[in-house]
């Protein structure tokens, strides 16, 4: 028998249980009515990360509490009269409140599950605040949705209501902010704690998912007026292309279409992560309705329909706005890649121009040369045949001929000599000259 094997032995990844966690991080707290949940989403820097953790630890010093749930980003606390869910994602972070309700209390229209907490810790949370939502839960038993329907006033507020559920329960808001909370009743006819836990933490979560959607829009229309002047700039280079005469001129739009280029691609990469955002959380906003699985109630609109009539045309605008950013940093790129070659061209002409002026030059230099080099044929035969007529003169003695006879004889034979040598290296520099090449 060969001994047990056990995956202790394996070598683990070192992300393996942080992954696994991840991917359990953030369950929903099962809960049962009647409930009030006040959530408090807040925008902030990552430079705020140890504060906000600090100011956690505050909190937990400050009163007797106990831990939940804790992690890296995301704590559950219980503080007897209150519980806190504190949750911290990429550009903001959430907290979370629960508080039990006696059963047929009527709710102040300031109250909050988070009245219990000292002003001071709350006003010491960094960041901006973004969202903020009231979630009601309450039994049918207690609260039945027909009195509720009933109260409903066909000239007053947009209601949005739906069936969710799979009919186990009743839902009632109408995204609108009051006493500086958006609000949301719902009406449990029979789920599970768990299903309530689900419930509430979509409904919070379409609501935090909805305004940091949003948050591209107010970019999508600034960048909306920079874009259409941007446009009609680059369609005024292109005419002035077109009557460019010179290569000064070119030179001219090209620096502009160039400066216009760096401003989209500032444009772009300033825009570009917001504008992503709001898709990706718009995929989220659609996701969380999808998992409610709404029924419609007669005359009243859904949460998916009043979505797709103010939500779905701001997404719109903001991927048209980006798309039209790329578009015009494709647009700016070949028409200054047309420019460029353009003036790439009239350069190659004026150097072809230039080239084929040294040519001439140099046609002419060799001409200049050839007539040198005659010219030098004669004077060093001169010079030689002078020497030639100082020798034949130094030893007339020793031959019977005249000097003058040997220096006219030598004139012939030093100036063959003299043109064959410079033939000689005249050729041999060429053959190096046509090597080298």
């Amino acid at each position: 028998m060969h001994p047990r094997f056990t995956i202790a032995e394996l070598e683990e990844h070192p992300l393996r249980q942080r992954l696994n966690n991840e991917f359990h991080a953030r369950p929903p707290t099962p809960l049962q009515g009647p409930l009030l949940v006040s959530q408090l989403v807040f925008k902030r820097a990552r430079s705020h990360v140890d504060e906000e953790r600090a100011n956690l630890t505050r909190l937990t010093q400050s009163q007797v509490c106990n831990a939940i749930e804790s992690s890296e980003a995301h704590q559950m606390i219980d503080a007897g009269s209150f519980r806190l869910r504190w949750e911290m994602h990429t550009e903001f972070s959430t907290y979370t409140f629960f508080r039990p309700l006696p059963a047929g209390e009527t709710l102040d229209p300031d109250a909050t599950a988070f009245d219990a907490v000292h002003p001071d810790w709350l006003a010491a949370i960094p960041g901006k605040l973004i969202v903020a939502t009231h979630v009601e839960l309450r039994p049918t038993t207690e609260l039945s949705p027909e009195s509720v329907l009933a109260k409903l006033n066909p000239s007053g507020r947009q209601m949005v209501a739906s069936q969710i559920a799979d009919g186990n329960a009743w839902v009632f808001t109408d995204f609108k902010i009051d006493n500086g909370f958006s609000r949301f009743l719902v009406l449990d006819a029979g789920m599970t704690q768990r299903q309530a836990g689900r419930t509430v933490q979509r409904l919070v979560e379409i609501e935090t998912y909805r305004m940091m959607a949003l948050l591209g829009l107010p970019v999508a229309k600034e960048v909306s007026g920079w874009l259409f002047g941007a446009e009609k700039k680059l369609a005024e280079l292109m005419d002035n292309i077109g009557q460019a005469h010179s290569p000064e001129d070119e030179r001219m739009v090209l620096a502009t279409l160039s400066k216009l280029a760096a401003e989209v691609e500032h444009s772009v990469a300033r825009t570009t992560f917001r504008f992503g955002a709001a898709n990706a959380y718009h995929g989220l906003v659609a996701q969380r309705i999808a998992e409610l699985r709404e029924i419609r109630i007669p005359g009243l609109p859904t949460i998916d329909e009043f979505m797709q009539r103010r939500l779905v045309p701001a997404m719109a605008t903001c991927e048209a706005i980006s798309r039209r950013q790329e578009e015009l940093s494709g647009r700016v790129a070949r028409n200054s890649q047309l420019l460029r070659t353009r003036v790439d061209i009239e350069l190659e002409r004026q150097n072809q121009e230039l080239l084929s002026q040294m040519n001439r030059r140099a046609r002419l230099q060799l001409r200049l040369q050839e007539t040198v080099e005659g010219l030098s044929v004669v004077v060093l035969t001169y010079y030689g045949s002078q020497l030639v007529q100082y020798l034949a003169k130094g030893t007339k003695d020793l031959h019977h001929l005249s000097p003058d006879v040997l220096t006219a004889i030598s004139i012939p034979v030093i100036a063959g000599v003299v043109a064959w040598g410079t033939h000689r290296m005249r050729k041999k520099l060429t053959a190096e000259e046509g090597g080298a090449h």
